[in-house]
This record gives C-alpha cells, structure tokens and sequence, in this order.
C-alpha cells in the first residue's frame, strides 16, 4: 500500500512540473492547450506565477527554419549578445529543421526565446505557451505585406466585382497570400474563387505579375512586397498594371518567449527585445528593418487567424499533425529531386 501511494505521489508530482501552472486557478482556456490558461483573454498564455516558473541558467534562442541555419546563427549573434547583457544570462542559438520541431521545442521547454514564422506563431501560442512581442520593423511601422489584385494598366476590370468570369491567377494551393487568402478574404468583397472566377496557378508570384503584365491572366492576386521588389529591379515597370484590392497588412515572422518564463526575467527579455537595433548585416538581410517593432497576438494576428479559419486550418494537435505531415512530403520531394 505504502509503495502505490508513492508511485501516486510521484505521478502527481510529475504532472505539477509538466503542466504548468495546474495548481493555479483556471478561469479561462478559449483555444489554448490545457497546459496553459488565459484568463485575462488576450489569446495567449498567462505568465507562470513565481514559484511556478522557470529561470534557467542558460536562455536558448532560435529563428524559424531555413535552408542554412548558420546564416542566421552568425545573424542574430550580436542580439544574442544584447540579451546577455540586459539578462545577465548566456544565450545559445539551437537550431531547428522544421516549424513543427520548433513548436515542440518550446512546449517541451528547451527553447526560451524565438522568432516563428508567421503561420506557424499561431501554433506556438496555442500548443507551446508562446507569447509573441514583436516584428521586425522600423520607427513607424512592423514590417509587413499586403495581398494585393494586379490587373493590366489598360484592363476593363475595375472593381472586384468585375473579376466575375475571368481567368485570375493564384500561386500555388499552400500560398498564404497567393491563395488562401484570396479564399478567405475574397468573399466578403463579394466575389469567390472558383466560382466566381477560374483560378489558375501560375507556380510562383512573380509569374503571377508577369503573366498579368502580358496578358496572359486577367488579374492575379499576389504578395505586395514581391511586387514591390520587381518594381525595383525594373523587372516590372511603373505603371504597366494597376491595383484594385490591397488586404489588411499581414505580418512577418513573430518574435517572444515562453510564458513559463518567471516575470522578472520576461521584462528583461522584453527589455532587450525594445531596445536592440540592428546590426547593417542584419538591417540588409532583413530588407532595412532596423529593430523589434512591439505588436500583440490579438490585435496583429487577427487577419491571419481569419484566414485560418476560413480555409479549415486549426491551430490545435490535429493542425500540427497535418503540418507535420506537410513538412515530410515536402522533404521526400525535394529529396527525390536531388
């Protein structure tokens, strides 16, 4: 009897660690994970209370996966830096291969600090505590994009109505802003693809502009900050198209930390965070950002939770499995072409 009751003990003992915050006072969850509460009903995760948290030793730090993870190892080396000496506390660069490895990094509670990308924050904040602060940016504004609907500079097509019949270009089925935005956010202009109009993928949003510039689509709604960047590489000239729709501003990769963080520590992070500028490697690789502009999850998520609703996507354990999924067929295809 008295060794069932010490394995009883040890269990509860062990879910008192694993699931932070259990002994608090839960009034309110909305979507998060039941490792978490929210009962302020920002939408992300409450700040572990103190006694409840984490302060450890070491803080690790990651940016969303790339193809060559050193780059931005050796990029975000002097923030590191800076969050040394605003923190007192080392911080190491872990390296991830996948959004999803990211995700579970920071549930699991090895990584601290980090920077995901814009769909997958959503499942941070839901499945991992994630608290995101900031976006890349400058003095004025977080760095961002738009969708915006190209049609040809002398096109009938005024209005998104008048795209009723047309042939319009999307990018490809997975395009955030090439294709299930346009989903999502298309109907309420009064116009729904697929039915209002044939869709066309063109592969990628450059071919997009350039097949509206040559007339080969009617319109094409793509990501303005592409656009943006053909103009100036003059491989689009002014004037050659117009815009007749442009999308509330879609953020780039969110930036923060856990929220089982201890409180003292998070107002250092935060701290460190407001305070860095850029170094001119990382205002050049970052398109002339120059610092971590403050947003919140609430109010500069919106546009991207809308979209993930409507289109199916659920930021919850079934959502990532599909992501996981995703991101091994992607794999074994770029495998099998090398």
């Amino acid at each position: 009897m008295k060794k069932g009751f010490l394995g009883f003990l040890a269990a509860v003992m062990i879910l008192a660690v694993a699931v932070p915050g259990f002994a608090d006072e839960c009034t309110y969850r909305g979507i998060l994970d039941t490792m978490y509460c929210d009962n302020d009903k920002n939408l992300v995760a409450d700040n572990a209370l103190p006694g409840n948290c984490k302060d450890p030793s070491t803080l690790v730090f990651t940016y969303t996966p790339v193809e060559d993870p050193a780059v931005y190892q050796d990029l975000f080396a002097d923030f590191q830096a800076h969050i040394k000496k605003i923190t007192g506390k080392d911080v190491i660069y872990y390296t991830v291969h996948s959004n999803s490895a990211q995700v579970e990094a920071m549930r699991s509670g090895r990584l601290h600090i980090a920077g995901y990308s814009t769909g997958p924050t959503g499942f941070a904040v839901n499945l991992a505590g994630y608290v995101p602060i900031a976006v890349k940016g400058d003095a004025e504004a977080f760095q961002g994009y738009n969708l915006i609907v190209l049609v040809k500079k002398d096109s009938p097509i005024q209005t998104m109505a008048d795209l009723k019949g047309k042939k319009v270009a999307h990018t490809s089925p997975s395009s955030n802003s090439g294709n299930l935005a346009p989903r999502a956010l298309f109907p309420a202009q009064g116009i729904v693809p697929d039915e209002d109009y044939t869709v066309v993928y063109s592969g990628k949003h450059d071919q997009s502009v350039l097949g509206v510039v040559h007339g080969d689509y009617d319109a094409a709604p793509v990501a303005s900050d592409v656009y943006e960047r053909m103009l100036r590489a003059g491989r689009v000239d002014e004037g050659a198209v117009r815009i007749i729709y442009t999308s509330p501003r879609f953020p780039t990769s969110s930036f923060g930390y856990s929220s089982q963080l201890c409180p003292d520590l998070v107002e250092k992070i935060k701290e460190a965070f407001y305070t860095y500028r850029y170094t001119d490697e990382m205002k050049k690789a970052f398109d002339g950002a120059d610092r971590f502009f403050p947003i919140t999850y609430q109010k500069d998520w919106a546009v991207i939770r809308d979209i993930a609703e409507a289109t199916g996507a659920s930021y919850n354990e079934e959502g990532l499995k599909a992501m996981i999924a995703k991101e091994k067929a992607d794999a074994e295809k770029k495998a099998k072409k090398q």
